[in-house]
């Protein structure tokens, strides 16, 4: 989770400790996604007890990486002024995702 949380804030400090190479460009983008993944997994395996299926840490890792890849690739899009032609449907595909989830917790 330690290095997710890394890649998230400066991917640039892991590839330099790990590779000695700088990095730039679409190579940051990457490593954020990669460090949001990376602290995803890392909530998965994080132990603790399961009262529920609601709150299962695998289900709960698979709500923060969909709300937080959906968000960063939004802020891609308009503040970052980036985008090809499948960010969009990115965003939406993880917001529906994550909003699908909720809405099932919420049922139960």
């Amino acid at each position: 989770m330690g290095t997710g949380l890394i890649l998230m804030i400066d991917p640039g400090i892991v590839v330099a400790l790990l590779l000695g190479a700088d990095i730039a460009g679409v190579g940051i983008v990457v490593g954020r996604c990669f460090g949001i993944a990376l602290l995803a997994l890392g909530l998965a395996c994080w132990p603790g007890s399961k009262r529920s299926e609601n709150s299962s840490p695998a289900a709960r890792a698979m709500l923060i990486y969909n709300v937080l890849i959906a968000a960063y690739l939004a802020w891609l899009g308009t503040a970052g002024h980036m985008g090809g032609l499948l960010l969009w449907p990115a965003v939406l595909a993880h917001a529906g995702v994550a909003a699908l989830m909720i809405f099932t917790w919420r049922g139960r």
